[in-house]
This record gives C-alpha cells, structure tokens and sequence, in this order.
C-alpha cells in the first residue's frame, strides 16, 4: 500500500524559500504588524529611547506585536511566547527571528500599563474610523476574573479568628500534657516533638496577628497574601472566588467595548466614573448608558445627571418587606409639592425638614424621616409596622433622582432588554472560548490592568478585521504608515531655512491622500499621527 512520504530532512532544496514567501497575503499577523508600525508609541508612553551603554534594548513595537499576536492566539505565558518566538513560523516572521527572554516579555507587560491602556484607545480610534461606533446607547458592567490568590491565602476577621483559636486550643493541649504530674508518661524524644510544634503554632499565630493588625490599620473587609488587591467576590449564584472586577462599557452597534477599568470594589461605586469617560472618549454626551440593579446607587444617579448622561438601571426589589406586602414603601405615594407621603390606608406622613446622615458599609447620604400620630390608632398598624411607635419613611437626598430612573426604566422596557446582549458578547468571546476568565499577572491591579488591557485590545482588533474585512483595513494601514513615513522621511531631510515652507506642502500632499483615503471610503477622517517614533 503506498502512503504520501515526506522529504528527507538532509536533502538541501533546490530553490530556498523565505520566511516572507511562507507567510501568506491575507494572514492577520500581516493586519497585527502594520497595526502596531501605525502607532507612535513614544507617544502612547512607551520608552523607545535608551542610553547607549551596554546590550541594546529590544523595541516596545516588537515586544507590542509578541504581546498581540500571543494573546489573540490564547497564548499569555511569557514563558510560552518565549518558546514560540523559536518554533512559530509566523512569529519568526513578525520578530524578524528575534527572541526575547521570558523576564524582558514579562517586564514589558508589568511595566506598561496606562501605555498598554492607550493602545487599546486606538483600537477604540479606529473602530470609529470604521464607523464601528454608534455612541448612541452603550451598556456597562463588570466581569469578575479570578486573581492569582487561591480561598485559602484570602482571610478576614472572621476566618482570622478561627484560626488564633485553634492555635490557642492547640498551644493549651501541649502545655498541659507538658505540665502533667506523671512527667515519666512523656519520653524525651515526644518532648522534643511537642516543643517543635508549640514553637511552630506561635509563629502561626504571630502571622495571623499580623495580618489582623494590617486588616486593622487599611480599614479593608479582608487581605488577600498572593495577590494583596485581590477581594473575595461573588461570581454567580452564591459562588465566590478571590478575583478582581474588570468594569466595562460596550457600545451597542457591533459590541465593541470603549472602556475598561480593573478594581476591587463593588459595581455601586462604579456607575459614574464609567460615564465620565464614556463621555470623554466619545466626545459627546447625548448617550444613553443601559446598567443591572447593581449600580442602582443615588449618590451614582447624581454623578451621572452632573455629567449630563442618560442612565437606566434595573430596579432592585425592596430591601426588606412590611408584615403586609401591601404596605410596602412602593406604595406610599409622595407630593413633592407637599413634602408629604399618603400610605395605602389613607394617613398623611410628614417631616419636620431636617436631614440626618445615614451611614452604611457601602455609602454615605442624608435623609429626611416622615411619620404621622394616626399610625398609633389605625387599625391597619400590625399590617404596616412591628414598630409601636408607628411607621417612620425616609427619604434620601436623591429620591428625586432615583424616581426619575424608575420612570425611564418602565417607559423604556424594550430598549433596557438589549443590555445584556450588548454587554455579555465581549465576556462570552473572551471568557468562554479563549478561556481568559482568569488575571494571568500576580500582585497588584496596575499588573492586572496590563493583563486585561491587552485582552481588551485583541477583542476589539478581532472583532475589526472579522467586520471590516482583511483587504479594506489592510489599505487602509498601509496609507497611514505610507504618510507617516513619507512626511517623517521629508522632515529628516529639510534644513532649517526651508522647514515651514516644506512642512506646508508636506501637509497638503497627506491631506491629498488623505482624500483618496476618503474615496476609498467615506468614514475615514485621516488624523496626522506619526507612525512608530521615526
């Protein structure tokens, strides 16, 4: 039976082909080059001037393309791209055969955050080119994704405590079996033993002191040692883990996220500084921004109506329930006009106008309290409170704010149900199948807000080149790297004399092809950005 057989691996080719000829035309490492040569990294933030002294320093756009290509390839091991820079075809060719060591990759991610942040803003600049980017209705949450800290490296007073005491219950066991009158009972050797585990048990107990002393002066719920921002977090259905939040805004049109900021904190903190810079990166406030009952916050509602945003967010049911359903506080009726509430029996409550501060774990606001002396004679009281002093309302400061939420709530029904469409379509990709449901960098957010960034910015760049084609973001990389470099060339070249009048023709020569790019297609606004740092 005959097979197809390979060539002999010491028989030299007749015609030697290059790396260039093995990698084809429309293969995206092509698309993820010419991506990053179009940036101006220096600019982004990334060093690309060294002293000259010593081994030179690989260039950030090298270590920038490893970083792309590894992670939209699901690979995020330094280790891991270290080994594919020697053994991956495509990457010898965007490396230009160069191979980092694993500490030089590792260091790059860790130490360009906020750069790494604004190369995934350009990912954001050329879904708009693209006219990608509606900006008309966005949709905000947040993602939990497990940090490099496993349950039991995460402790809190609680858990904190449980262990003194079993030390203590410990320490109290050896001691007496050492004070015991029969000393003969205890051979030397077992006397030894006890000794090294008594000795051993009081330095446990010292860390965990420690770390009660650390959890006492932060002010913080809980520590985490691996990774010491890390928090305990529920996942999904009473679930936790010990995980960072990844908070993210995703515009509606083609699910393309334009925000994302890694933290530690709960979603109700979170609401307006997303709007704030929704509205910065989209230039403009006439959005509507769609959130779950998680951020129903007030002192939220009012960051975001100062902001001049349009937010609606899912009602949360009531926080605790009267004996009667009916009588619950959604069926009190309030007169702004009057300052007063009706209660479903008909009773007028009041409030003598002052405010008081209501403090809780999660927020800090003021309230005014209505109550009326006919709760002490209605014959509904028992339906209504377990009080004996009657039923007393209060009223934060931003109830007005918070009624008008509900009232956009219930008028827009239908637009609020796309929310989770639009915003769980990056976590289904990123999560689900490349598996990224999990921080690959160790201690600290500002590490883990590269990790993310990264993962952002492949999302978006995949989610580009799926949409628009490979041919039409090809031209369109190529005409941008062709005037960067073609005005930078010229500038190198002209004296001093003559370099106002030169950089005047330059200008109009890239406006010129900038309206060739304009033909090609209508949505592109050229934006002069001077390529890699020539």
């Amino acid at each position: 039976m005959k097979f197809i057989t390979g060539q002999d691996r010491n028989q030299i080719p007749l015609f030697a082909s290059s790396i260039e000829a093995a990698i084809d035309q429309d293969n995206e490492v092509r698309l993820i080059d010419m991506f990053v040569e179009s940036l101006k990294l220096a600019d982004y933030g990334f060093k690309v001037s060294f002293i000259e002294n010593g081994r030179p320093a690989y260039h950030p756009a090298d270590l920038l393309k490893l970083y792309i290509y590894g992670y939209i390839n699901r690979i995020r091991s330094s280790r891991a791209l270290e080994k594919e820079c020697g053994r991956n075809i495509e990457l010898m060719w965007l490396m230009k055969s160069l191979v980092p060591d694993h500490n030089t990759i590792s260091n790059f991610r860790k130490d360009n955050p906020k750069a790494i942040s604004k190369v995934f803003r350009a990912t954001v600049q050329l879904a708009k080119q693209f006219d990608l980017i509606g900006g008309q209705l966005l949709a905000g949450d947040s993602t939990k994704l497990r940090a490099q800290n496993s349950k039991k490296n995460n402790f809190n007073e609680a858990k904190i405590k449980r262990h003194i005491e079993y030390i203590d219950a410990r320490l109290e066991e050896y001691n007496k079996i050492l004070a015991s009158e029969d000393k003969d009972s205890v051979s030397e050797p077992e006397k030894v033993e006890i000794l090294e585990k008594i000795k051993k048990h009081k330095e446990r107990k010292a860390g965990y002191l420690d770390l009660r002393k650390q959890l006492e002066q932060s002010g913080e719920t809980q520590i985490s040692t691996s990774d010491p921002d890390s928090r305990q977090m529920i996942t999904r259905n009473n679930i936790t883990e010990v995980a960072l939040s990844a908070q993210t805004t995703v515009d509606s049109k083609y699910n393309i996220p334009i925000d994302y900021k890694v933290t530690n904190q709960p979603d109700n903190k979170a609401m307006g500084g997303m709007a704030r810079r929704a509205k910065t990166i989209l230039q403009d406030s006439s959005f509507t921004m769609l959130y779950d009952k998680g951020y129903h916050t007030g002192g939220e509602f009012d960051y975001a109506e100062k902001q001049g945003i349009e937010v609606i967010v899912a009602i949360p049911g009531p926080g605790s329930h009267a004996p009667d359903p009916a009588f619950d506080v959604e069926h009190f009726v309030y007169d702004k006009q009057t300052d007063t509430y009706t209660c479903p029996a008909g009773n007028t409550l009041s409030s003598n106008g002052n405010q008081y501060d209501k403090n809780s774990s999660k927020t800090n606001y003021k309230v005014k309290q209505y109550k009326t002396n006919e709760c002490k004679g209605c014959p509904l009281a028992a339906q209504c409170t377990k009080s004996k002093n009657g039923r007393i309302l209060e009223r934060s400061q931003y109830a007005d704010l918070v009624d008008a939420n509900k009232k956009r709530y219930v008028i827009n029904k239908e637009v609020y149900r796309q929310r989770q469409a639009i915003v769980e379509h990056p976590y289904g990709t990123i999560k689900r199948q490349w598996g990224y449901s999990y921080i690959m960098t160790k201690k600290y957010i500002k590490r883990a807000t590269s990790d993310v960034g990264l993962i952002f910015t492949v999302y978006n760049l995949r989610r580009i080149m799926n949409i628009v084609g490979h041919q039409k973001l090809e031209a369109y990389l190529k005409a941008l790297i062709f005037v960067f470099c073609s005005i930078m060339a010229c500038f190198k070249a002209i004296t001093r004399s003559n370099f106002f009048r030169v950089r005047k023709l330059l200008l109009r020569n890239a406006m010129r092809i900038s309206n060739l790019l304009l033909n090609f297609n209508p949505v592109f606004s050229l934006e002069i950005n001077f390529g890699r740092g020539y």
